[in-house]
């Protein structure tokens, strides 16, 4: 909740594009962010509720900083600037680990391999970005091995170990032919761009060569040579003909988190990839843009930037110094359809692995074992609300087996019995229906009921269960006045001491979370298709049957509203699909 002091800096804020800083109580810069009006986006961390990370920052937010800008292309680039001078712990920072190796080939008299990071010295030839640095290494190393360019940094007035092993042409004792050095670099390039035919075959040669003369050893070098060099190859799997060199960029976002993949294409072929995944502060787009522009400002542009095509990329078509596609069919929408669905299975195998691997979630449920006098807690069912003013009233239940989400197990309840705004009985209500059904069908029982709220719900909850003659504990998560998980409370409404630095806080507070999206999802999702039915339902020639063959088609009214006359005659006759238009265009 904003002090009267942020109040008043909040009202004397201009309605023009810029960008802000949110301090701490030690005046340290922890967030910086961008807008296309100023008063409407800070002003908006203030109101309404939020995910977890943002709720977090807001609960640090005590003063704030603004400059304004001409506009938003100007707000973009300073906030950029902005978070590379104050390095906000809150921001999406990708300077520390972004900075992706190249292999350099240089040009000098005697040109040389060298992996370098930064690809801005335009008179040298750049082979990348390699976002995994082991093949960087590897394929570098291979380099040198094949083609003997000079490995010394400064040359010496006698060989090396190198010009013995005909790795190097041994440019210190004698002259080399500029033509020597352009077949070499000429082989190096078709080399990484996956033209490895002939050097395979001269290999493969040289090798039955060796054997046929039972010289086995040096056979055995050939073939592992050959060997490395498949391996180093064999991630090119999608190739275009057009040699042109593309970056790839999908996104997906859940738990409060986008997860960014990057493909990286060059001379036409899928060369390598990379995953990010940063808090989710904002708008999707606000995080998405910023990415890249702290990305291309380290690492060099390719002739195309291929984009999903829901973004609004104006603003980005204004700064990035390349083409920017976002297909809508073919080759191209296959590869950013790719990228979207790398950046899904990115992000669940992310939370997948973390859920897995975190020993402390089952030292958590121990831990609330303990305080609840319990021997062992295994399952625990949590319950929460969501409304507008009583109406599209909603519930949700998530369930936890041994500390993780049992996604199978969650149910969403429609609130029947209960007038205007009314959570304790809504309350009452899905957990009769909840638990009736649990005894008539002898379905598992937890051992654990957490509802969201105070005393006020906890006790409707704890009659209900008594009602039903269950022995089932019963608790209550409350929040603070930023939304943020404050207490733990039991049967009777007393607070059960937790510190706010154990697992055990931890893990309630992703609890309800959890259960809260959930609720919140179900509540839009019964928000829209009521919308949706309103809409329809006073157009003639729409009944139940076209009505659910719109909704398997569009999935919502916004995206029923974007579509054209045409595609909405794939559906419903022509006639009707006119008055349909009609309507959602007013």
């Amino acid at each position: 909740m904003a002090t009267k002091q942020l109040k008043d800096k909040l009202s004397l804020l201009p309605i023009s594009s810029g960008c802000y800083l949110m301090k701490d109580n030690t005046g340290e810069v922890i967030y910086v962010g961008k807008a296309k009006k100023l008063k409407n986006r800070v002003t908006s961390y203030f109101t309404g509720s939020h995910n977890y990370k943002t709720t977090k920052l807001v609960s640090e937010i005590v003063d704030f900083d603004y400059i304004v800008t001409d506009s938003e292309k100007e707000a973009l680039l300073l906030e950029i600037n902005l978070i590379k001078d104050y390095s906000p712990k809150y921001n999406i920072s990708f300077m520390d680990n972004k900075y992706y190796p190249y292999i350099q080939l240089t040009k000098e008299t005697h040109p040389t391999l060298k992996i370098v990071r930064n690809a801005s010295d335009k008179k040298h030839k750049y082979f990348g970005p390699f976002p995994d640095g082991t093949a960087a290494r590897e394929t570098f190393k291979l380099l040198n091995r094949l083609y003997p360019l000079r490995k010394c940094a400064h040359i010496p007035k006698k060989t090396c170990l190198y010009y013995s092993l005909q790795q190097c042409v041994g440019c210190c004792i004698q002259p080399v032919d500029q033509e020597v050095y352009k077949e070499i670099t000429t082989n190096i390039t078709k080399f990484i761009q996956g033209d490895t035919k002939e050097l395979m075959e001269d290999l493969e040669a040289k090798m039955y060569q060796a054997s046929e003369l039972q010289n086995y050893e040096l056979a055995m070098e050939y073939r592992n040579l050959i060997q490395h060099i498949k391996h180093v190859t064999s991630k090119q799997h999608v190739q275009f003909n057009d040699l042109i060199d593309r970056d790839v960029v999908g996104y997906y976002c859940e738990n409060g988190y986008i997860s960014i993949q990057l493909f990286f294409m060059r001379q036409g072929k899928l060369l390598a990839r990379d995953f990010n995944l940063v808090p989710l502060q904002n708008d999707i787009e606000d995080h998405l843009f910023t990415f890249l522009m702290q990305f291309y400002q380290e690492n060099t542009y390719p002739t195309e930037l291929l984009l999903p095509s829901d973004l609004d990329v104006s603003l980005l078509e204004d700064i990035v110094e390349c083409k920017i596609l976002q297909p809508q069919k073919g080759k191209k929408h296959d590869l950013v359809t790719m990228a979207n669905n790398n950046a899904k299975e990115s992000l669940e195998h992310k939370f997948q692995l973390i859920i897995k691997n975190e020993a402390s979630t089952i030292g958590a449920m121990q831990q609330l074992a303990t305080l609840l006098n319990k021997d062992v807690l295994h399952r625990v069912e949590l319950f929460d609300n969501s409304n507008i003013q009583g109406a599209h009233a909603v519930a949700g239940m998530v369930c936890f087996i041994d500390g993780v989400p049992a996604k199978k197990e969650y149910r969403k309840y429609k609130i029947k019995t209960v007038e205007g705004p009314n959570d304790y009985a809504s309350m009452e209500e899905v957990i009769y229906r909840r638990y009736f059904r649990v005894l008539m069908d002898k379905l598992e029982r937890p051992d654990l009921i957490i509802v969201d709220g105070g005393k006020g719900q906890i006790k409707v909850a704890v009659q209900v269960i008594e009602k039903l003659g269950l022995d089932i504990l019963v608790c209550g998560l409350a929040k603070d006045d930023q939304h943020n998980t404050a207490l733990l409370l039991d049967k009777d409404g007393n607070e059960i001491s937790i510190s706010r630095k154990s697992e055990l806080f931890f893990l309630l507070t992703r609890m309800q979370d959890e259960v809260h999206r959930y609720a919140i999802s179900f509540h839009k999702q019964v928000r829209s298709k009521s919308l949706f039915q309103s809409i329809l339902d006073d157009i003639d020639g729409i009944g139940p049957k076209r009505k659910k063959e719109l909704m398997k088609a569009f999935g919502s009214v916004k995206k029923m509203k974007e579509a054209s006359k045409e595609e909405l005659e794939e559906i419903v006759p022509s006639a009707v699909a006119q008055k349909l238009y009609n309507v959602l265009n007013k």
